[in-house]
């Protein structure tokens, strides 16, 4: 009966040392769960930008103010009825050179 619980005591430690140490464990599942956590934050970031990328497009093969808005700011267009002015400020003189140098003389 001895043998018995010993060989059962053996078996019950390597089984607990397979769960808590080895490979496929408890920490290989908690590594495992926490990268799944990470990679559902990731995916509904990207399940976010999909759908405003897919609102964009529908807009744009829509209507016309989302391509007359992107015209005006990306390819600097001007619509038939409106005027263009340009204001050109006038340059700034460059600051003039110190009216006495110091200068080093080597002895």
């Amino acid at each position: 009966m001895r043998i018995f619980c010993t060989i059962l005591g053996l078996v019950v430690v390597l089984l607990q040392y397979r769960v808590w140490v080895s490979d496929h464990g408890v920490r290989e599942v908690s590594r495992l769960s926490a990268a799944v956590d990470a990679q559902a934050v990731a995916n509904s970031e990207q399940r976010e930008r999909n759908r405003q990328l897919v609102a964009e497009v529908n807009d744009l093969k829509v209507g016309l103010t989302a391509l007359e808005e992107r015209a005006r700011s990306e390819l600097g267009m001007v619509g038939s009825s409106e005027t263009f002015y340009q204001v050109v400020t006038a340059a700034t003189p460059a600051p003039a050179a110190p009216a006495t140098g110091i200068t080093a003389r080597a002895r």
